[in-house]
């Protein structure tokens, strides 16, 4: 008799998950709800779809290369953003960092999709170099009056918190043995980048 997996629905529900919020405007950035404190800055990345998936795919990365990446990539991404976020509140203009944000979770979920091992010193200047815009983004978005060490935690907070939903779903599909599955939500991320991207 043939065993039914009662996972085999996941990877095709990820995806209607993905694209289905992908149609949905991002709200990370440009002043949506209160811009200060602590709260504030956790609630930023993960109040824009744009951010979300950068992040999990950060995660989901670092599991997928395994060994020291596992927290040597976020570790990259954190500290990389965290400068980008110092250049935003000095007022250093970046170009294109709207772009930079949805090419990263295009990037990172093709990345993600194609599943081929990379340095990790690869791994963490991928990661590193697309941090820059989302710090960027979170450290201009702050505003005058707002406690810029209590913002700047949140938001690495939050940022550490999808890092490690990330490494979870990564892990987690390693030890079901579906890196198939794995690579397919790869795909639905840069899909949900492209549509970003074109919004």
């Amino acid at each position: 008799m043939k065993r039914i997996d009662k996972n085999a629905g996941t990877g095709t529900a990820a995806l209607t998950a993905f694209l289905t919020l992908a149609a949905q405007p991002a709200l990370a950035h440009t002043g949506v709800g209160p811009v200060s404190g602590f709260t504030a800055g956790f609630g930023h990345p993960v109040g824009g779809l744009d951010h979300v998936l950068a992040m999990v795919a950060v995660g989901i990365l670092a599991a997928q290369q395994g060994g020291r990446a596992l927290w040597l990539v976020p570790a990259a991404f954190v500290a990389m953003m965290v400068v980008g976020g110092v250049l935003g509140v000095a007022g250093v203009a970046l170009p294109f960092v709207e772009l930079g944000i949805a090419g990263s979770v295009i990037a990172l979920g093709a990345v993600i999709a194609v599943g081929r091992r990379m340095s990790v010193a690869l791994a963490m200047a991928l990661a590193g170099a697309f941090a820059v815009f989302h710090g960027h983004a979170h450290g201009t978005e702050m505003p005058l009056n707002a406690s810029g060490l209590a913002y700047g935690a949140g938001f690495v907070m939050a940022t550490a918190s999808l890092h490690v939903a990330g490494i979870g779903l990564g892990l987690g599909a390693a030890k079901l043995a579906r890196p198939l599955a794995l690579r397919f939500g790869g795909g639905a991320i840069a899909l949900a980048g492209l549509a970003l991207a074109a919004s």
